[in-house]
């Protein structure tokens, strides 16, 4: 039976020649570390070209790492495509030609508003002054009337269906559709026309004898 001898160390040919070596190790770390091995004859410790040891502070601040953090801002001018595919182009949205007619001051006010946008926002946007309230479709200040062309005002809570029909509009909420004239109307002209009614069915007759029970609760 073959007699099995003491195994073999792979690297002990190279080791008297790493011992002779005087190895400096240069190790990215932000601290300093020691390494011991039997194959070292001695501690090395790690020093990081990045991080100079605390020991030294003049180091530490004439010694900045070339990679420091550095805040960019950019913006993006073109559509990136994909995979060598060209981006799309933007959808182009599309605009009218909105003439005003403002007779509370005597002026025509014509500009270009895009579909997606308020008519009396983009205005306002052009330096152009019209009549105006609330802001959000709710009074009747901005109401004109349609001369010609189409515009949608699905949040003008302020005009009826009924006055809508008749083709009054609210500038305020007002989007156009296809190129559009209108005219500026009295402040409460619309308000009139929408609840005059409810006002002028003659006068009140005096209720003495509810206004007796009334005061005697009191």
């Amino acid at each position: 039976m073959a007699k099995i001898g003491r195994e073999r160390n792979p690297i002990a040919p190279f080791q008297s020649f790493i011992q002779k070596m005087d190895l400096n190790l240069i190790v990215s770390c932000s601290c300093s570390s020691t390494i011991s091995s039997p194959f070292w004859p001695k501690s090395t410790p790690l020093q990081s070209p990045f991080f100079p040891s605390s020991s030294n502070p003049s180091a530490t601040s004439s010694r900045r790492p070339k990679w420091a953090l550095v805040r960019t801002k950019s913006e993006l001018q073109t559509p990136v495509g994909v995979n060598g595919v060209p981006a799309a182009a933007p959808i182009a949205v599309p605009t009218h030609k909105v003439t005003v007619h403002d007779r509370q001051r005597g002026v025509v006010h014509e500009f270009v508003v895009p579909e997606d946008q308020y008519i009396l926002h983009t205005a306002e946007a052009q330096d152009i002054t019209l009549p105006f309230a609330c802001r959000h479709g709710c009074c009747t200040s901005c109401a004109v009337r349609v001369k010609s062309g189409q515009l949608r005002q699905p949040e003008a809570l302020g005009i009826s269906a009924e006055l809508k029909d008749k083709g009054y509009a609210l500038l305020c909420v007002g989007f156009p559709s296809s190129d559009l004239e209108v005219e500026t109307q009295d402040e409460d002209e619309v308000y009139w026309l929408q609840f005059g009614r409810y006002f002028a069915r003659g006068p009140i007759e005096r209720d003495d004898y509810a206004l007796e029970l009334a005061m005697a609760d009191e």
